[in-house]
C-alpha cells in the first residue's frame, strides 16, 4: 500500500473521528509475546532497510517487470526481513524487549 493512500485513510478516519483502537492499559505480556512483537517488529524494520538496494535491479525477460515484479519483489523483502529477524536479527529485537519489559515495571 503505498503511503499516500495510506495517508488518505487516515484522514479519512480522522474527518469521520473514527475513534483510534485505544490499548488496555495495564494489559502485561508474556515474554513470548514480547519477543514475538519485537522480532516482527526488526522483521519489517529489515525489510524496509533492504528496499533501497533492490530499486536499481531490472529482472530478465520472460519473468521480469510490471505491476506483480513489485509486489513480488516487496514479498520477497518481507520475507528476508523474516528471515533475517528470526536467525538473530541486527539486535533491535533485544532492544525492544529490554524497553517493554522496563515499560511495564515502570506501571
Amino acid at each position: 500500500m503505498s503511503d499516500n493512500i495510506m495517508a488518505m485513510q487516515a484522514y479519512e478516519a480522522l474527518a469521520q473521528k473514527n475513534p483510534l483502537p485505544q490499548a488496555k492499559p495495564h494489559a502485561k505480556m508474556n515474554m513470548a509475546q514480547a519477543r514475538k512483537v519485537a522480532q516482527d517488529f526488526e522483521a519489517v524494520f529489515i525489510s524496509q532497510m533492504m528496499k533501497p538496494m533492490f530499486e536499481g535491479t531490472i529482472a530478465e525477460a520472460p519473468f521480469g517487470g510490471g505491476s506483480s515484479e513489485k509486489i513480488w519483489r516487496d514479498m520477497q523483502l518481507d520475507e528476508y526481513g523474516k528471515a533475517i529477524a528470526k536467525s538473530g536479527g541486527i539486535g533491535i529485537a533485544d532492544s525492544i524487549v529490554r524497553e517493554m519489559i522496563r515499560m511495564q515495571e515502570a506501571q
